[in-house]
């Protein structure tokens, strides 16, 4: 079977569908390792529902989604943050598809739809618990900077020059 990745609009079916479990998932990580409990579900459809997507669409962002085998199993957002500046964003992989090489290929077409888009570097921010997603970016050739953002959850900042 062979991966596959094209752009898809954030609102589509299978986009939301793989916007859930990617928040579901990272969530109920967060929430297990600092809480001891799952995400309640109430708080997790407030921010699913607040988080559209709506940046990840042309002309200044994409949605990206990967399917192994004709079937979704991922995806991955670009969004110009300046002329130059492209930030990635909602790299997933569904567990089941993980270690087939799915997320390099997200990436890398994430930062080909970068280059399109004008930007001449990728920026990203991560958690420390997310230890696969950080060996990734490294693996990928991102380096670890510091901070570029706030954001309330970010706890390591990477960036890649695009040649």
């Amino acid at each position: 079977m062979t991966w596959t990745v094209a752009p898809e609009s954030p609102d589509s079916p299978v986009a939301a569908a793989l916007w859930r479990a990617y928040y579901t998932e990272v969530s109920d990580r967060y929430y297990l390792l600092h809480k001891g409990h799952r995400t309640d579900p109430a708080e997790l459809e407030r921010e699913i529902a607040a988080h559209t997507g709506s940046e990840l669409t042309p002309p200044k962002g994409q949605l990206l989604i990967a399917r192994y085998g004709g079937e979704p199993a991922g995806s991955a957002g670009i969004r110009l943050l300046d002329a130059d500046t492209a930030e990635l964003t909602r790299v997933f992989v569904h567990e089941s598809m993980r270690g087939k090489g799915g997320g390099g290929v997200l990436v890398r077409a994430a930062e080909s739809t970068a280059r399109t888009l004008g930007a001449t570097r990728v920026i990203l921010d991560t958690r420390h618990d997310l230890i696969e997603a950080r060996t990734l970016y490294t693996h990928l050739g991102y380096e670890e900077t510091p901070p570029h953002n706030n954001a309330v959850y970010a706890e390591h900042w990477f960036t890649k020059p695009l040649h």
